[in-house]
């Protein structure tokens, strides 16, 4: 007597729209660059993998920044398997409520960033950027793309990205000398 009930309360509505997942965008190219604020040459540090995870080894760029400078950053992604190229940063300032870059930097790397743009309810996106280097250091610097974060969460308006949650869509990390 129950099974037909069973039965019939497990039935999927066929007029129901499917649920699309939001695809993940493949990034083959990180470019972060950073200029001096009082002028001289730009420092670029870049991760390029043409053909995704797995296969050839990616090709990574860095660069040495000056003690006690000022940088203004800018960061673009880009998706380089296809063509046209697509510019996978547009993508991510058009929805800059879905997304947020996150800079970890070791606490050897005498550098402070600052988020230098918002998304339309005032919280980070961290496609621009400004950098306070100090002392003479080395240490690595992470940059990580979120997805989804939860950008009210405890902390991440700042950087911390222990509270984000969210899909990484992108992580990468560079070595950073200041000199």
């Amino acid at each position: 007597m129950f099974l037909p009930l069973l039965f019939n309360s497990c039935k999927k509505d066929e007029n129901e729209a499917p649920i699309l997942p939001n695809e993940e965008e493949l990034i083959t190219t990180l470019v972060y660059t950073l200029t001096p604020v009082d002028g001289g040459s730009s420092v670029v540090f870049s991760f390029q993998d043409s053909d995704g995870d797995g296969g050839n080894t990616p090709i990574i760029i860095e660069g040495i920044l000056a003690a006690n400078t000022e940088y203004t950053g800018a960061l673009s992604l880009l998706n380089e398997s296809v063509d046209p190229i697509s510019d996978i940063s547009a993508e991510v300032l058009e929805e800059g409520t879905m997304h947020q870059v996150f800079y970890q930097t070791e606490s050897n790397l005498d550098m402070l960033i600052a988020y230098s743009d918002t998304d339309t309810n005032g919280n980070p996106i961290g496609l621009l950027t400004t950098i306070s280097t100090a002392n003479i250091s080395t240490g690595t610097l992470t940059i990580t793309l979120r997805h989804e974060p939860t950008k009210t969460a405890n902390g991440v308006s700042a950087g911390n990205i222990e509270n984000a949650g969210g899909e990484t869509d992108i992580e990468v990390t560079f070595i950073v000398e200041i000199d």
